[in-house]
């Protein structure tokens, strides 16, 4: 693992930006033709003055430079005013943080599938509840030896529950720094500060969020420093992300996840359309 990592760093190392490599490309057409006129040319005097040599008539035309090169290379030089050659951070934040919010899609997909299996309890929880004399009790012993495996929950289903939720609340805490990050101007100034000091580029950085820190990272292939941008205000920056659990429970009580799902209304309401609470 250790060679594989190292290898990929030395590759990075050399990777030019598309608009680098598009301006050696075409500058480099360029070059090639200008080369190999001063060649004909030099090859022209030669010749002519001794009457030793002859072409064909025909290879100054294959040292012609065409219209497709030259717009290709001014295409190329237009391009290198939006060129950063220490990387674009706020985009490889960005990206960062939609790879999180696709893993978190892929867990809530997970969690969402569960819990349509496991929610029978739901209903078992409404039963009892409501069960206000002996022969009430009577129909809810009878209702859960009758349904008895479609009421048990597994171990598996519970770990799969909890999983899913940790993998949830991870990968949108990460998504949530990174694009806090990327949309803080005076965050990104800082961060590309440091990528300049260390002479390398956004995209050969590793930047992670640590919970435990509460801040934003960013290490580099170049030195073994760190540079950080706390969440939590305790900085210039002044990024204070962290909120109670009761607003959180707050928010997610008014999302649309929770609003169309099981436990806002009855079983009932999700399972059979029967929202008379509505």
């Amino acid at each position: 693992m250790k060679k594989m990592i190292l290898s990929l760093l030395v590759l990075s190392s050399v990777a030019h930006s598309s608009e680098l490599d598009s301006l050696i490309d075409t500058s480099n057409a360029i070059v090639d033709q200008i080369d190999r006129g001063i060649k004909l040319v030099g090859a022209a005097q030669e010749y002519s003055y001794t009457g030793s040599g002859l072409s064909d008539g025909t290879l100054s035309s294959t040292a012609h430079i065409s219209a497709e090169q030259l717009q290709a290379y001014n295409n190329a030089l237009s391009g290198m005013s939006t060129y950063q050659a220490f990387g674009d951070l706020q985009t490889v934040l960005e990206e960062k943080a939609y790879t999180e919010l696709d893993m978190m899609d892929e867990a809530i997909g997970v969690f969402t599938e569960v819990v349509v299996d496991m929610i029978a309890v739901q209903e078992v929880a409404e039963v009892a509840e409501q069960a206000a004399s002996p022969q009430e009790e009577a129909e809810v012993q009878t209702f859960v030896e009758s349904n008895i495996e479609v009421l048990t929950i597994t171990q598996e289903e519970v770990d799969t529950y909890n999983t899913s939720l940790d993998d949830i609340e991870t990968h949108a805490n990460n998504a949530s720094a990174f694009l806090a990050v990327a949309g803080n101007k005076e965050a990104v100034e800082f961060l590309e500060q440091g990528i300049e000091n260390a002479n390398t580029t956004a995209e050969q950085t590793n930047i992670f969020y640590d919970s435990n820190q509460q801040w934003v990272a960013m290490g580099y292939n170049t030195t073994r420093n760190l540079t950080a941008v706390y969440l939590n205000g305790n900085d210039n920056i002044g990024l204070d992300l962290y909120v109670t659990e009761a607003d959180i429970l707050a928010a997610g009580s008014e999302s649309e996840y929770y609003l169309t799902g099981p436990t806002a209304y009855s079983y009932d309401c999700f399972m059979n359309s029967d929202c008379t609470e509505l």
